[in-house]
This record gives C-alpha cells, structure tokens and sequence, in this order.
C-alpha cells in the first residue's frame, strides 16, 4: 500500500511540475514531510522556488527522538561500535544531501535518482518534497 502511495505521489509531483511544456512555480519556500518509516524516522524537505523555478532545496531526516540524522549518525554513546553499521548509516546522510541537490538542480523528481543503500531516505525524499510541492 505504502509503495502505490509513493507512485502516486511521484506522478502528482510530476504531473504538476510538467505542466503543458512545464508550468512555472509560485515563488515562495515550500515545506512537506514524510510519513515516519519502521524506526520511527521521517524525513522534511524545504523548497525555496524564483523566477517560477526550483532554486533550492534541503532535506533532512530526523531519529524517532527528533534528532536530525547526521555526523553522528550511526554511532553508539558518540563512539563508533561498529564500522559497517555506521557507513551504511553516513551513505543514508550523504544521499540525502545528493536527493536535494538533484531535485534542486533538475527541479523535478524525475531528476532525483536514488542511492544504492538508502531506499528509505529516497523514498521519505520523494514523499516529503511531493507534500511539499502540492
């Protein structure tokens, strides 16, 4: 059910960015945030649009506890247990500075490819900037 949620949101986001020829944007900064995953984690995307184009983005994921996940995300007490566990974890961070920057540079999500490794974080990217950009 979640995946069919995400398709349609997709197309919606597309459809509405597309236009005829593509349609240009109401300036303005745009807020959208994804519903939470397994852990309890979300995500929250901030579009900045000029000039009737996307001109900025950013996108953050937050712990079920609110913090946001990044330097430190990953590790245990501030201390890294375990090596594997914690790069998958910073693969998630940096992918989502990645899903950012391409929707902010393409301006649409057709732009936005997914990271290898961070699914999740691309499919709360996706939700949270089609919240957004309704």
């Amino acid at each position: 059910m979640k995946a069919g949620l995400l398709v349609c949101a997709v197309c919606a986001v597309s459809l509405v960015m597309a236009g005829c020829g593509r349609a240009a944007l109401k300036d303005g900064v745009y807020e959208g945030a994804s519903g939470v995953d397994d852990t309890g984690a979300w995500g929250e995307v901030r579009v900045t649009v000029e000039a009737g184009k996307v001109a900025a983005c950013a996108f953050i994921t937050r712990q079920k506890d609110g913090t946001v996940k990044g330097d430190d995300y990953g590790k245990v007490n501030g201390e890294i247990a375990n090596a594997a566990f914690y790069e998958k974890a910073q693969l998630a961070v940096r992918a989502m500075a990645a899903y950012a920057e391409q929707f902010a540079r393409s301006g649409s999500l057709d732009g936005v490819d997914a990271v290898s490794g961070a699914t999740v974080s691309y499919n709360q990217f996706v939700e949270a900037a089609g919240k957004a950009m309704e």
